[in-house]
C-alpha cells in the first residue's frame, strides 16, 4: 500500500499540473471500489475551480474554490494509481475506474485491486469526514513530538512495530517505513511500545522523518506498482536498510537480518543492532 512517501509524491506531481484548473467532468467506469462513488456528488462540482490539494496521512483531499458543495477525498488503496493524461483521450486503459476531466488535463484513476476509494466531504468540514477525523498527525507535523509520542505509548502492550502502524497514532506510515524507521533508531521491533522512554520517542521520531524525507527525494519505493502521476517510480528501495532483505547482512553491523510476521504482516530487523528499550521516563 502506498505510504506517506508516496502518496506526497503523487500530490506533488498533480498539484502544479491541476490546481486552479475548473472540473469539467466526471466519467464512471464502475460504481463503487472499496466503497460506492457518490456520482451525483461528484458530478455536482463540475464548472468549480480546483483551489489545492492537500494530504492528510494517506488521503489526498481535492479542495475547490468557495461555493462548490463538495470536496473530494481520494484514497490509492493496495494498487491505485493516478495518471495525468492529455484530454480527450477515447480510450480506457485496463482497470481504469474514473477519469476527473480538468481544463487541459486528464486526470485517470487506474486500481487493479480496486482497494482504493473516490468520496465527498462538506467543504469546509473534510477533516471531520469519518476517514479522516481519528487520524493522529503526520510524523513531519509540529504536533507529533517526543513528549506527546511518549504520552500514546503509555500503557501500551501491544509492539512498537504495531504501534508505529496504528493510524489513529501517527498518520501515513506503512510496514515499510516502520521496519526502516526501526532499523535507524537502533529499536527491536519486539518491543512494547509502554516501554519506551521519551528519548527512545525522540529518536524514533527522528529517524521516522529521515527515512520518510530520503523517500520523498527519490518519489517513494515501488516494489510493484507506485508511480507518480506522471508514471514514474519510486526509488527508495535501493535504499532500503531492512524491508526485504532478511537472510542478507545487516549495512551496519554485518549480521543476518531476520523475519518474523507481526499481525500478519513482514517484519525484518538486525537482532545485534536493534535492541529492547530501557523503561524509564528519561
Amino acid at each position: 500500500m502506498p505510504e506517506l512517501p508516496e502518496v506526497e509524491s503523487v500530490r506533488r506531481v498533480l498539484a502544479p499540473e491541476i490546481e486552479g484548473r475548473e472540473l469539467e467532468g466526471a466519467l464512471f467506469r464502475r460504481a463503487d471500489l472499496r466503497w460506492p462513488m457518490p456520482q451525483a456528488k461528484i458530478k455536482a462540482n463540475v464548472g468549480q475551480r480546483l483551489l489545492r490539494i492537500q494530504r492528510r496521512g494517506k488521503y489526498l483531499i481535492f479542495l475547490f474554490e468557495r461555493g462548490a458543495p463538495w470536496s473530494f477525498v481520494a484514497h490509492l488503496g493496495m494498487s491505485g494509481k493516478l495518471l495525468l493524461d492529455e484530454p480527450g483521450q477515447p480510450r480506457w486503459r485496463l482497470h481504469e475506474h474514473y477519469r476527473l476531466r480538468f481544463a487541459g488535463r486528464l486526470l485517470r484513476y487506474v486500481d487493479p485491486r480496486r482497494f482504493g476509494a473516490l468520496l465527498v466531504a462538506g467543504a469546509g468540514e473534510e477533516h471531520a469526514h469519518p476517514l479522516l477525523a481519528k487520524l493522529g498527525p503526520d510524523p513531519f507535523e509540529a504536533a507529533a513530538d517526543a513528549d506527546w509520542l511518549f504520552g500514546r505509548a503509555q500503557g501500551r502492550s501491544a509492539s512498537v512495530k504495531c504501534f508505529l502502524l496504528d493510524s489513529r497514532v501517527i498518520a501515513g506510515v506503512g510496514n515499510i517505513y516502520a521496519n526502516e524507521a526501526l532499523f535507524a533508531a537502533g529499536i527491536d521491533p519486539r518491543a512494547q511500545a509502554g516501554n519506551l522512554g521519551r528519548s527512545d520517542c525522540q529518536r524514533l521520531l527522528a529517524a521516522l522523518r529521515q527515512v520518510m524525507a530520503a523517500a520523498l527525494e527519490v518519489g517513494g519505493t515501488t516494489l510493484r506498482d507506485h508511480v507518480d502521476a506522471h508514471g514514474e517510480p519510486g526509488w527508495f528501495q535501493l535504499q532500503l536498510a531492512v524491508y526485504g532483505r532478511a537472510g542478507q547482512p545487516c549495512h551496519r553491523c554485518g549480521g543476518e537480518l531476520v523475519e518474523l510476521r507481526q499481525s500478519g504482516r513482514q517484519t525484518c530487523f538486525c537482532p545485534a543492532c536493534q535492541r529492547q528499550p530501557k523503561r524509564s521516563g528519561a
